[in-house]
């Protein structure tokens, strides 16, 4: 299944012609509304943003008005001097910054399937084998080779880590890494039995639809952030972040690592801790 679904996905992303293509911006609201992009591609087998498989096949059967018009890759160096973080495009921008991209399109979802039976993979070591150290063995040896898989495909620009496409490397790096995650908390909580510095994790579990709906979505942060105090940027997250973490550590990556560990994670956990408390549980 595995093969069969690698086989397909690497055809189509390496296989597939890329035509030249154009796009008209029908944001109301940019200074470009109306205005027509033309992006020159004519290419098979590239991993670039305007002229990769994933884009073009979604083009075609989703339609370009119909995919996210924020990408992460208005965030570059060629399509913005905040890079790597979001802000106003350059006036000598390429065209295709312009343009919408779905990261979670037809083929990139694809390749999560990948994922997906990797982790069947995992929970069936659980059923079929007996033994901790049986199943920390197979766990950790598949999670390093797929670690060091994944790696020396990005380093020898094989096939580069690609969140947006989804890349094979990518599928293989973060398996391995989680692998070896659940592997160190496997041999924590079941081996030595350190379970309570875990609870608010397991809670988590236990209520992960409405973590994902409330925090990973945005939902809730979106709802904190629409109260502020005579400025937008004067909401209790922005405060938090510049004076807890910003103003402390001087980094904006480590501050916004940090601020998710601490208060994101830390806050789910309570929340879902005071639910599984009371029996309340959001299932499909």
């Amino acid at each position: 299944m595995a093969a069969c679904v690698l086989v397909v996905y690497l055809a189509l992303l390496y296989g597939t012609y890329v035509p030249d293509w154009q796009f008209t911006i029908i944001n109301k609201d940019s200074a470009d509304y109306g205005k027509v992009f033309n992006v020159t591609c004519g290419v098979r087998a590239k991993l670039n943003p305007p002229c990769n498989a994933v884009g073009y096949i979604d083009r075609k059967v989703l339609g370009i008005n119909h995919m996210y018009h924020h990408p992460a890759w208005r965030r570059s160096k060629a399509c913005t001097q905040d890079s790597p973080f979001e802000g106003p495009l350059r006036k000598d921008a390429p065209s295709w910054c312009h343009a919408p991209f779905e990261p979670e399109g037809l083929l990139s979802s694809v390749s999560s399937i990948l994922s997906t039976i990797i982790g069947v993979h995992f929970g069936h070591v659980i059923i079929h084998t007996k033994g901790h150290l049986a199943r920390l063995k197979q766990w950790v040896t598949m999670g390093f080779a797929l670690l060091i898989f994944g790696l020396t495909l990005h380093f020898t620009n094989a096939i580069p880590l690609n969140k947006q496409l989804y890349t094979l490397s990518y599928v293989c790096v973060t398996s391995g890494a989680a692998a070896l995650v659940f592997s160190a908390i496997y041999a924590l909580v079941d081996i030595w039995n350190l379970k309570y510095p875990f609870l608010p994790l397991a809670w988590i579990g236990m209520n992960a639809m409405l973590v994902y709906v409330m925090a990973a979505e945005g939902i809730f942060a979106g709802f904190i952030n629409g109260w502020y105090y005579g400025d937008p940027h004067n909401t209790l997250p922005y405060w938090i972040k510049k004076h807890a973490f910003l103003g402390v550590w001087r980094s904006r990556k480590v501050s916004t690592i940090l601020y998710v560990i601490f208060v994101e994670i830390l806050f789910w956990g309570l929340v879902t801790g005071i639910l599984h408390r009371f029996g309340i549980y959001w299932k499909l």
